[in-house]
């Protein structure tokens, strides 16, 4: 398994992040378009990952890396739940990289994100890798979620994953 790190985002970063981002494989199951050029991704990072609370950018570990994917835990509207998201470039798939940079955000965000004590996943129920990752980070699946939203235009069923702060960190 890379020994993934995860740091703040920089304007930089936006070339790197073409690398997913503007995959449509890698974006089958958000909720976002693929991305068309880096000027819009500059100004996603400028004006959405820059000021928000908890974005990283996913690394493995060496001298001067660029970001492989991104991780978020967004607070929600009820300030004791987070929501998490991951995206990793598909020639870092089935690596463990996902699984990796899930746990580093669950070893900080608690503490990051004052009030926050529950931080859940929605996936889609055919997405059986991000499924695999987030139980391998120490999630657990709650419930399947039918006709719960549209993405890429199709209705679709979530399951729920969900880690609350006195789970038990997963190694």
């Amino acid at each position: 398994m890379e020994t993934v790190t995860l740091r703040r985002f920089e304007l930089a970063d936006a070339d790197a992040m073409m690398a997913w981002a503007s995959d449509p494989e890698v974006t089958a199951f958000m909720a976002w378009e693929p991305s068309e050029s880096v000027e819009h991704l500059r100004a996603f990072i400028g004006g959405t990952v820059l000021p928000h609370p908890w974005f990283r950018a996913i690394c493995l570990a060496g001298p001067g890396a660029s970001p492989v994917g991104a991780v978020s835990v967004t607070p929600t509207a009820d300030r004791c739940r987070a929501e998490v998201a991951v995206a990793v470039a598909r020639a870092h798939w089935g690596k463990g990289v996902a699984t990796a940079a899930l746990k580093r955000a669950l070893a900080t965000a608690f503490a990051d994100l004052p009030g926050v004590e529950r931080v859940e996943a929605l996936v889609d129920v055919d997405n059986a890798a991000s499924r695999r990752a987030l139980e391998k980070a120490g999630f657990h699946q709650e419930a399947v979620l039918r006709s719960y939203c549209v993405v890429n235009g199709r209705l679709r069923d979530m399951v729920i994953y969900s880690f609350i702060s006195t789970d038990p960190l997963v190694e």
